[in-house]
């Protein structure tokens, strides 16, 4: 099955060029000019993966990201921002919004291809083995292991569905609430420093491998799984 890309974008040249190269690719393209318009699509069919760019009218991008990870419809669905905005906080700040990932404008289509397909890779969870691999890491969810390099990562089942959750959802930050919900499950009661508490027990079992800093604190934020430092 195809995958469905939802591309929101005002300026039509851009959005048809873009259109054409998923089609290229072997992807559906679903158009739309504003945030109104998107959220039409996403109530008539679930896309894939959201293309949004920053500048749109009426709605920046920006707030509609933040809306859409509240929604129960469309919190799981990733995000990739077009922007031509490329500052370092600019990009702090989408990803705080939920995104993805960043695609500065002007882009390559074959680069945003690229990027499409490895931002649905990894919110697929695995290579459709079962397996997850990241910065050193792999987890083999069949068999509910975890290795640094070939060596077998003893690990408690919290920490591993906070690993697991992590790494099939990289370099995004994720508030405390945030975690409880998706690693814990909103309707378990756990007080949100519980989650400090495994943060710690996590990086701990990392630490013989030296990957305990792949688990970052973001200060008033909240935690990202990230292989950048």
């Amino acid at each position: 099955m195809h995958k469905r890309i939802l591309i929101v974008e005002d300026e039509t040249s851009i959005r048809e060029m873009i259109a054409f190269a998923l089609r290229k690719a072997g992807m559906d393209a679903i158009q739309a000019a504003d945030a109104r318009a998107a959220q039409l699509a996403l109530a008539e069919q679930v896309p894939d993966l959201i293309l949004l760019d920053w500048m749109l009218p009426g709605m920046s991008g920006l707030e509609l990201a933040r809306r859409l990870r509240k929604e129960e419809l469309s919190r799981e669905i990733p995000i990739i921002m077009l922007t031509a905005r490329g500052e370092e906080m600019d990009r702090v700040n989408g990803l705080e919004a939920g995104v993805d990932d960043y695609v500065v404008k002007p882009f390559s289509t074959r680069e945003l291809v690229a990027r499409i397909k490895a931002v649905l890779r990894r919110s697929q969870g695995d290579d459709g083995s079962g397996v997850v691999e990241l910065g050193g890491l792999r987890i083999d969810g069949p068999a509910h292991r975890v290795f640094a390099g070939d060596e077998p990562v003893p690990i408690g089942p919290t920490e591993y569905r906070l690993l697991y959750f992590f790494m099939t959802h990289p370099e995004r930050v994720y508030s405390r609430t945030q975690l409880l919900d998706h690693v814990w499950g909103g309707s378990v009661y756990v007080e949100e420093r519980t989650v400090d508490v495994h943060i710690r027990r996590l990086r701990k079992t990392l630490e013989p491998w030296k990957l305990d800093e792949l688990v970052q604190t973001v200060r008033g934020t909240g935690y990202r799984f990230s292989t950048s430092t």
